[in-house]
C-alpha cells in the first residue's frame, strides 16, 4: 500500500436526538497514546458530559490498529457504530470521540448506534479528506553547469524537487512515487546524457488534497 485516506483537518459536529445532544470531536493522530489523550482532554473540557465513547484507526491500510469504546453505553451501541463509520469512509490516523449529553429520554439500542454513527458522519463531512502517499527520497549529483536546467526540466515533468545543496557538486533531493522510479532513472539518463543517477536515500508519507 503506497497511498491511503486521512482527515484534511481537524473538525467538530454536533446533533441532538429527543433533547440528547452528541458532539463528536475529530482528529488526526499518529498513534495510540495521542488517541487515549484526545480522549481524556475531553474529559475534561466536557466534564458534563455524560459518556465519551470514542473510535479509532491507526496505520496503513491494511494493517490498522482500530480500536473503540462504548464508555458506558450499552455494548455494541457507541463504539462499533463509530467505527464502521471510520472504516466505511477508508480513512486511517484519526480518532473520533462523541460526547454525549442526556435529554432525559432514553434511545434504545438501534437509536444510540443511529446517532453516534451519524455524529460521526457529520464531523467527517466537515473534516474532508486528503491522501497520503509513499515516497521515497533520491539524491542526485550534478555538475554546476547542469543542475539548473536539469532542475528546471525535472520541475517541469512533475518530479517534486525537496531541495538543493551547492557544494563542489549541486545534490538534489527529490520525491519519487515508487512507482515512478523507473521514469526518474530513464529522465536523468536523458537530460545528462547518462552521467548522472540517483541514490534512495530514505522515504516518508507525504499529504496531498484527496477527494
Amino acid at each position: 500500500m503506497t497511498t491511503y485516506l486521512t482527515i484534511a483537518r481537524d473538525a467538530e459536529a454536533s446533533i441532538e436526538v429527543k433533547r440528547s445532544r452528541f458532539v463528536c470531536t475529530l482528529r488526526r493522530v499518529e498513534d495510540e497514546a495521542a488517541a487515549r489523550a484526545l480522549v481524556e482532554g475531553l474529559r475534561r473540557e466536557h466534564w458534563d458530559a455524560r459518556h465519551h465513547c470514542s473510535a479509532f484507526v491507526l496505520g496503513v491500510p491494511p494493517m490498522c490498529v482500530e480500536r473503540s469504546s462504548d464508555d458506558g453505553e450499552p455494548a455494541g451501541t457507541a463504539g462499533a457504530p463509530m467505527l464502521e463509520v471510520l472504516r466505511g469512509r477508508g480513512v486511517s490516523d484519526v480518532a473520533a470521540v462523541v460526547s454525549r449529553w442526556f435529554g432525559g429520554t432514553l434511545l434504545g439500542a438501534g437509536g444510540l448506534a443511529r446517532a453516534y454513527a451519524e455524529a460521526v458522519r457529520a464531523a467527517l463531512d466537515v473534516a474532508g479528506t486528503l491522501s497520503r502517499t509513499l515516497v521515497r527520497e533520491h539524491l542526485v549529483l550534478l555538475e554546476h553547469a547542469a543542475a539548473g536546467r536539469v532542475e528546471t526540466e525535472l520541475r517541469a515533468r512533475g518530479v517534486e524537487v525537496l531541495g538543493a545543496t551547492y557544494g563542489s557538486q549541486v545534490e538534489l533531493l527529490l520525491a519519487v512515487p515508487p512507482e515512478e522510479e523507473g521514469r526518474l532513472a530513464a529522465t536523468l539518463a536523458e537530460l545528462t546524457g547518462g552521467t548522472a543517477e540517483s541514490a534512495v536515500t530514505g522515504q516518508r508519507w507525504v499529504d496531498s488534497l484527496g477527494p
